[in-house]
């Protein structure tokens, strides 16, 4: 079996590796995305990816939006051994921020962060506990008076990063009119200046999430609206705005996260049709990676980058056409990365068994 594919331990899985016809299907999918068969790529379900690939192929671009959470999502959870810092983070560690309140702060990190990402704890068990975390810091943040200015700033001299293959990832959907939406339980201001300063704060990007609410001297005195946490991330928050009316006419999204509260973020599509689901699994690996599986069609451990999402997204989009294309010959040469060779060969496949 390639250690690329994590196939599970079910019957239904082990009998894609046993029956040619299957296994031969399988080999289409890495004939599609050679990427695929990356290290830190686990599938429980190829068949399933396959096909949620093809129906997004006949369905063709005009009708994909892409739904993605931020931190930990688009950027970085370790660079170099290192953590990288969340929204929340980078305001912690700025000069924005007193030393008592960085402290007062970082307890509430080791406290509440073991909770979000206990498999044991239920979402209900964990969410009155993730509203108090959120709360509590917002409280502290208040009570800083940090000054709209000091923003950008703190981007700038933190720590954070977008993952590698951002500038492509922004830039292909943005080329192509794909509606981005990312929903964050961090700080909007903060997120905003982060893609901001990247370069990729495209017209096509939409964000939902905590925003500061600044008086007319540009100090902080409160956060606007109701609190945006892990477990309230999804597409109906836009209900009642021209964006959701935008949405109508894109029923297929591709979804990214880094938590199974990710995964509510696309309730509220209109007339959702086919969802591909790509999870980032960036810590307690060995814990929680069959929850990953049994969640997300694809899982990414430890990668820290976008490369899985942007092959995916080179193939919805290289070709309008692509679905009326000859079938692939199974026992052709295995071509090279998509993003590393020119438009010109990609698969029709043949409908499930």
């Amino acid at each position: 079996m390639n250690a690329a594919v994590y196939l599970a331990g079910t019957h239904s899985s082990l009998a894609l590796q046993t029956l040619p016809e299957k296994a031969a299907r399988h080999n289409l999918l890495l004939k599609m995305i050679p990427e695929l068969s990356n290290g830190s790529v686990l599938m429980k379900d190829p068949q399933r990816v396959q096909d949620i690939l093809k129906s997004l192929l006949d369905s063709g671009p005009n009708t994909l939006q892409v739904i993605s959470d931020f931190d930990m999502t688009l950027t970085r959870f370790q660079y170099n051994g290192k953590r990288c810092p969340t929204c929340h983070n980078i305001l912690d560690n700025s000069k924005a921020i007193s030393e008592e309140c960085r402290r007062k702060l970082n307890h509430l990190l080791q406290t509440y962060y073991p909770i979000e990402i206990d498999t044991s704890r239920s979402v209900e068990e964990k969410l009155p506990l993730m509203v108090e975390w959120w709360t509590k810091a917002h409280d502290l943040l208040v009570e800083q008076k940090i000054k709209k200015e000091e923003l950008a700033a703190a981007v700038r001299e933190s720590d954070a990063m977008l993952r590698e293959g951002y500038e492509l990832f922004f830039d292909r959907l943005n080329q192509h009119a794909i509606p981005l939406l990312i929903f964050s339980a961090g700080i909007g201001d903060i997120l905003e200046e982060v893609i901001r300063q990247a370069n990729v704060f495209h017209p096509n990007v939409k964000v939902i999430s905590n925003y500061m609410d600044f008086d007319e001297l540009g100090i902080l005195r409160a956060f606007k609206g109701e609190l945006i946490h892990i477990y309230n991330k999804r597409e109906s928050a836009l209900l009642n705005t021209g964006h959701f009316e935008e949405l109508r006419s894109r029923p297929n999204v591709l979804l990214m996260g880094d938590s199974l509260g990710d995964l509510n973020m696309a309730d509220g599509v209109q007339n959702m049709k086919h969802i591909l689901k790509i999870g980032f699994l960036n810590d307690k690996v060995e814990e929680r990676k069959q929850s990953y599986l049994d969640s997300y069609d694809i899982v990414l451990v430890n990668d820290e980058s976008l490369e899985i999402p942007n092959a995916v997204l080179h193939l919805l989009t290289a070709f309008p056409e692509t679905h009326l294309l000859p079938l692939h010959d199974p026992s052709a040469e295995e071509p090279p990365p998509l993003s590393s060779r020119p438009h010109t060969c990609l698969l029709n496949l043949p409908p499930g068994p």
